[in-house]
């Protein structure tokens, strides 16, 4: 009896609190297909490149990881991160974005929420990043309204199920 309140009080809760949900979807890795900056204008520019390259890790215990690289990269030519040129970490400051952490949705919404514990950007790190997104085709799109270049762009990034 004390097994069957405990069960009823769990379903209870979770169903109170279904935008907390995760959709058995989502779970997996997922491989990145485009990120594209919408600009006020109506101008897009893709700041990874035409064909960037990244990866998506979403758990069924609800933690996430994301890597963004712009896949033409130049090397350094030290061979040795510490002794990059200034030019060069530049370079690779703009060729990557990265996070992770632990994320929520809600379906009914059609919104996921990345709450950053650690990030690449460290202005995004203890945050939450609302995504509003949609799932077809084993393709997830979502956009960023705040992406980590500034200014009042919104980013469209493209993710394909592994």
């Amino acid at each position: 009896m004390k097994y069957i309140a405990t069960l009823l009080l769990t379903m209870s809760l979770s169903f109170a609190r279904g935008q907390d949900h995760i959709p058995q979807q989502l779970w997996g890795t997922w491989s990145l297909v485009s990120v594209e900056n919408i600009h006020t204008d109506g101008s897009k520019i893709s700041p990874y490149g035409e064909h960037p390259v990244g990866m998506l890790i979403f758990t069924n215990t609800g933690s996430y990881a994301i890597q963004i690289l712009k896949a033409n990269r130049s090397k350094v030519l030290a061979n040795d991160k510490d002794k990059a040129t200034a030019e060069e970490n530049a370079a690779l400051v703009r060729g990557n974005n990265s996070h992770f952490g632990t994320y929520t949705v809600d379906e009914s919404k059609q919104v996921i929420e990345f709450h950053v514990q650690h990030a690449f950007y460290p202005n995004w790190e203890g945050i939450t990043q609302v995504r509003t997104y949609s799932l077809e085709n084993n393709l997830l799109t979502y956009t960023v309204t705040t992406p980590t270049n500034g200014g009042a762009a919104i980013a469209k990034v493209v993710w394909k199920k592994d």
